[in-house]
């Protein structure tokens, strides 16, 4: 029997067996097909917790034993870590974009931009942590589908990567760091949802 302060905690944290039942509900499986079981939930959770510590979505209550999952963390579970329809990277990038537009709606603030200066050549080993010839192939790679445009010389004679071909790059090369962006921008949101009053990762 589920008592009214297990519903109310469930209003914002599932335990792994409720999430299980939902799961069961929902009719979800694994991607080899089969029922998902403790086991799996819990290996998916570890994954989850390390994939987005940020997210703070795997919380254990003060002095308790029990792990619980964040409902936005079960949200994720259920749309990308189960999600048999999507690349798991493209199914990770479309959650936090969902996230961040449901964010901005609730608080009534305009969208970021996540990019919004021109970065030398040079420099886009650093940002995107990656080997020059793989950024020279990228970059070879949105020239062609761009006809060049975002590619030009300062005055300094200096390769510049305008801010829309960092986007494109982003978006298009380097999912995983868009990916990063909208997870750090998501969390910014996050934070204010909080100083506003609103529950989140506090039993």
């Amino acid at each position: 029997m589920i008592t009214n302060s297990e519903k109310e905690t469930e209003k914002f944290f599932l335990s792994y067996t409720s999430i299980l039942k939902k799961f069961k509900q929902l009719n979800m499986k694994t991607k080899s097909n089969k029922e998902i079981t403790h086991k799996d939930l819990r290996r998916a959770a570890d994954f989850m917790e390390e994939k987005h510590p940020s997210c703070r979505w795997k919380c254990k209550k003060a002095n308790g034993k029990r792990y619980y999952i964040l409902i936005e963390g079960y949200y994720w579970l259920t749309l990308v870590y189960f999600n048999n329809a999507k690349s798991f990277i493209d199914a990770d990038i479309d959650f936090f974009i969902a996230r961040i537009n449901q964010y901005e709606k609730l608080l009534s603030v305009e969208p970021k931009v996540l990019w919004n200066t021109d970065v030398p050549r040079k420099d886009l080993v650093k940002y995107f942590n990656r080997k020059y010839d793989t950024i020279r192939k990228a970059i070879a790679k949105m020239n062609k589908a761009t006809d060049g445009k975002y590619k030009y010389c300062n005055e300094n004679k200096q390769i510049m990567i305008s801010k829309e071909g960092i986007e494109w790059l982003c978006k298009n090369c380097f999912k995983q760091k868009y990916l990063k962006l909208l997870e750090e921008y998501k969390m910014e949101l996050t934070e204010e949802y909080i100083k506003r009053g609103f529950p989140y990762d506090i039993f």
